[in-house]
């Protein structure tokens, strides 16, 4: 273990503090100013000699916590992230973008705050390519298969590094024009700069991974095309239909989804031009949504100067501590103020978007909300407690209803379920010989880690389906979804 006596010394959890707000809203640059590494230790340090540490169980990829948090306590950098990069292949990733499911399971956490594990993580990987210890690791032979992967979020690009590296020959195919999926036009840079992804692109292109961007899968190439010319065929196209608001005017000019406003202004942070962007300077901004994507929004409509932001969430808000609904180890449902909330704008809970209230010119002037009521389980607008918020923007952050599979289902006859998934066995296979589906495009919208445990999973089930046997770690069937009472 790390320090024996670390969680009796230091009580209390420390992270790194965030640059001051006026400093970061003139930039798209991270939110976390350089870690201290002598407060990082005595994190680490606070790690226990768990009989049984629920953080493996508590997170997807089963990440050997106890053992890099212990190393790097001891200092011992490069065998910290040569133990973090055998269950995970991009905790640059989940360092920065996972709600650390792992953190609810930490068996400290019964009595203490749980240990920082999200950011011993990616310190770790930080550390590590700093120094150059993150280096391609080539397969030694090559076994003459081939495997598409479509998709390059973090399940597809999981999927072809652990295959590339079983010796297949692997292509990445991305319709957008560079390489990332959503990591790359969905997730504001002040969340993660896009240097992550590049870097470990890099890794991979010299481990032998081959990328296709801008090549639209059932467009450019129909999807049996693509089945005739390779061996298998990984689909990780995500779940990218968004959820839609069906309200009296919502076809009225200056509403939109959360990923038309995000992918744009990632396009102009990227130092590209967007004709006629959607942008939220001296406008008054209604976000609806009170998850991820939601305070996505808020950030990003900060950094481009809006008049205010709202932000309307239908339901309640979340409790400041673990409900007996939801014990250790679960993951609770809690009330946090993330960076974008922490800038500023109005925080609404049990809103009910009623109307989008049009002016003369036919675009959005308020949204008209009620308050929510519980009438037998279903969450419905009080009459006669409506109200109008001025808003010049409207971003609809409401989640994802499930992948885009039209083509997929008219060109290889892949059914979907009635959540609107791909449908596969407990090995990742569809019914149609060699192809495989990973991430969520087969288990609808998830975390992060679950999609990189997924991309993990299905590269082991193709490797056995065309080796007839494989070394690769599976660390989940399709069926998992967690801690569960």
């Amino acid at each position: 273990m790390a320090d024996p006596k670390g969680f009796l010394k230091t009580r209390e959890r420390e992270l790194p503090a965030r640059r001051p707000i006026p400093i970061r809203l003139m930039d798209w640059k991270e939110v976390y100013e350089q870690g201290d590494p002598t407060q990082l230790r005595r994190q680490a340090g606070r790690c226990m000699d768990c009989g049984v540490p629920f953080c493996h169980q508590g997170c997807p990829l089963g990440n050997l916590i106890p053992e890099w948090n212990d190393l790097m306590y001891q200092g011992e950098g490069r065998a910290a992230i040569e133990r973090l990069h055998l269950t995970n292949n991009f905790p640059e990733f989940t360092g920065r973008l996972c709600p650390a499911p792992c953190e609810s399971a930490c068996v400290l956490g019964i009595n203490q705050p749980a240990v920082t594990i999200k950011q011993v993580e990616v310190s770790i990987i930080d550390q590590a390519f700093n120094n150059g210890w993150v280096e391609p690791h080539p397969p030694e032979r090559l076994t003459g298969k081939t495997v598409a992967v479509v998709g390059s979020g973090p399940a597809g690009l999981a999927a072809a590094q652990q295959l590339t590296r079983a010796g297949h020959t692997v292509a990445v195919y991305e319709r957008d024009d560079r390489i990332g999926g959503l990591l790359r036009y969905g997730i504001p840079d002040f969340k993660m700069e896009k240097r992550h992804i590049d870097l470990r692109i890099g890794q991979m292109q010299a481990e032998g991974t081959r990328f296709r961007a801008g090549v639209n899968i059932g467009v450019d190439i129909t999807w049996d095309e693509l089945r005739r010319r390779y061996d298998a065929v990984v689909v990780a196209t995500g779940a990218l239909v968004p959820r839609d608001l069906p309200v009296p005017g919502r076809e009225v000019h200056g509403v939109h989804f959360a990923m038309e406003y995000l992918v744009q202004a990632n396009r102009v942070a990227a130092g590209e031009s967007v004709f006629d962007q959607i942008t939220a300077e001296g406008k008054h901004v209604v976000v609806l949504g009170g998850g991820d994507t939601g305070a996505d929004c808020i950030g990003t409509a900060h950094r481009q100067g809006a008049a205010s932001v709202t932000s309307l969430a239908i339901g309640k808000q979340p409790p400041l501590a673990r409900g007996e609904h939801q014990p250790w180890p679960m993951q609770p449902t809690l009330f946090e103020v993330s960076s974008a909330h922490e800038e500023g704008g109005d925080r609404t809970y049990l809103a009910s978007t009623v109307e989008f209230v049009r002016n003369g010119a036919g675009e959005v002037c308020a949204v008209r909300v009620a308050e929510t009521e519980f009438v037998d389980g279903k969450r419905l607008p009080k009459a006669g407690t409506e109200r109008d918020i001025p808003a010049d923007l409207v971003l609809l952050a409401l989640g994802f209803t499930g992948p885009e599979t039209e083509e997929l289902g008219s060109q290889l006859g892949i059914p979907t379920d009635a959540r609107g998934n791909v449908v596969r066995s407990g090995e990742y296979h569809t019914d149609r010989e060699g192809v495989f589906v990973a991430g969520d495009a087969g288990r609808g919208q998830s975390l992060i880690v679950w999609a990189i445990a997924e991309g993990r999973a299905a590269a082991a089930a193709v490797d056995e389906y065309l080796e007839g046997q494989t070394v690769l770690p599976a660390p989940v069937k399709p069926t998992d979804r967690g801690f569960s009472l």
